[in-house]
């Protein structure tokens, strides 16, 4: 493994995914990264939110889902059940680390990543705590969203109508503590004038609450 500026470059799972781990000093918490359908752990609007999650000593796991040959099926792609998979063996490499066990853990997910870190989430209830959604698609997760115990804030555009319309019903849904957020006139990449850098600052408060000293 290279450690550097950039963070650590490391091998997650059986099929030894690239990931790049950020962990600031006195690290209150860690979160792990779900990028979504046709993104990669270079994803320029998840490392965003990264830099302000480490701003808040949140330490942050970008990691690839699927590996280049898995990436260019479109049926992997919308693989919820493989996606999660993946989560589950990145939470399974961090509980492996002595430096990162005893940090509490959230995920956050944006598009198809957000179904994955849902369902990752509701199979380790015990582990995760805390989730965050980013113009995510809940609804791929429906049969787990029940099972959801950690604390969800599911974060959607609001010129991004349908996907808008799935995360109300995913709210309904979920039995957890749980908040929806609207970024007014933002569509489904959040491109607009700061709609970004909101987000970013609903994540880092939504986790800072849940995994900082501070938490319940």
């Amino acid at each position: 493994m290279n450690t550097g500026p950039a963070g650590e470059e490391l091998r997650i799972g059986v099929r030894q995914l690239p990931g790049t781990l950020q962990l600031p000093a006195q690290a209150v918490g860690l979160v792990v990264f779900a990028h979504g359908s046709g993104s990669s752990r270079l994803s320029e609007r998840n490392q965003r939110v990264a830099e302000a999650l480490q701003q808040q000593h949140l330490g942050t796991l970008l990691f690839d889902l699927l590996d280049s040959g898995e990436a260019d099926l479109r049926r992997h792609v919308f693989d919820i059940d493989l996606l999660a998979t993946r989560v589950l063996q990145a939470l399974d490499w961090v509980e492996g680390r002595a430096d990162l066990s005893g940090l509490p853990v959230g995920l956050f997910g944006a598009s198809t990543g957000a179904a994955a870190a849902l369902q990752a989430a509701a199979q380790r209830p015990q582990r995760v705590a805390a989730v965050v959604s980013r113009g995510g698609r809940p609804d791929l997760a429906s049969d787990w969203l029940p099972r959801v115990a950690a604390p969800t804030l599911l974060i959607v555009g609001g010129a991004d109508t349908q996907v808008l319309e799935l995360n109300r019903r995913a709210l309904r849904a979920l039995q957890c503590k749980k908040r929806l957020e609207v970024v007014p006139g933002a569509g489904h990449l959040f491109e607009e004038p700061g709609a970004l850098q909101g987000v970013a600052g609903l994540a880092a408060g939504w986790f800072v609450t849940h995994l900082g000293p501070g938490r319940a």
